[in-house]
């Protein structure tokens, strides 16, 4: 047998997660002895067809196209992976889902007929089967390559389901709502940034969207005596992963 391969696939996204893993240089290029990369396009244009034993997906689905795109990559992936708030979560093009598509078509557009577009924003394990989803935006190097070298030694990746306040209390970070009354989203955003706003004095902005225990009903009367109205905290939910804070928020 050879190597395995390793494909990354992109859909509707801005590519951040992508270069994360191009960021990862010294260790990306370990992980190249020990796989074939054999479709990444932000790397390199020389590409071969499947079957793949590790997909990567970033981006959400967003048109008819990417639809059937996305079928056509799970049915070439031994397992598939999607990384990032548009592939795990709709991604903040899923504020579309709250509104007319139709009428943002024909304001961007001069010609909104040419346009071919679903009226939704989705993550991608709305259309095909998951194996694994890697939340961030973008993702974190670090969970990145855990990801990868798991799927390598035929194991689940270690990546934690706990909320950005356990973050905070590892790096010693004063709790910002606490202390400075701050709104911050940490209590229900899952970990994996580092806790990077709350360590700068800053409240999280939920870029790994929601945690395994969310508990909007408790947070947002803190939001509300910390200085936001019902339009402030609707806001503040509605950014990377709007869709899925809405979906929580209905439960």
């Amino acid at each position: 047998m050879g190597a395995p391969t390793l494909a990354v696939f992109k859909l509707a996204s801005c590519d951040g997660c992508q270069l994360t893993l191009l960021d990862c240089e010294d260790e990306l290029l370990g992980l190249a002895g020990q796989m074939e990369i054999t479709h990444f396009l932000e790397a390199s244009s020389a590409v071969r067809p499947g079957p793949y034993d590790l997909t990567l997906v970033e981006g959400s689905v967003t048109t008819p196209a990417d639809a059937e795109r996305i079928r056509e990559i799970r049915a070439a992936s031994r397992h598939l992976v999607t990384i990032g708030a548009c592939a795990t979560a709709g991604g903040i093009q899923a504020l579309r889902n709250f509104a007319d598509v139709e009428e943002f078509t024909r304001t961007v557009y001069a010609r909104p007929d040419y346009i071919d577009t679903l009226a939704t924003s989705t993550p991608v394990s709305a259309h095909v089967d998951v194996d694994f989803e890697l939340r961030g935006c973008p993702v974190d190097r670090r969970q990145l390559l855990e990801v990868i070298t798991a799927y390598l030694a035929g194991r689940r990746p270690d990546i934690p389901d706990n909320s950005v306040c356990f973050e905070c209390k590892r790096r010693g970070t004063v709790c910002v709502t606490v202390a400075h009354g701050t709104p911050c989203l940490g209590p229900v955003t899952h970990a994996g940034c580092g806790a990077i706003c709350p360590a700068y004095g800053r409240g999280c902005y939920g870029c790994f969207g929601p945690s395994g225990s969310v508990n909007l009903p408790a947070l947002i009367p803190v939001l509300h005596r910390d200085g936001m109205d019902d339009r402030d905290t609707e806001r503040f939910l509605h950014t990377f992963n709007t869709a899925a804070f809405e979906e929580e928020s209905r439960r």
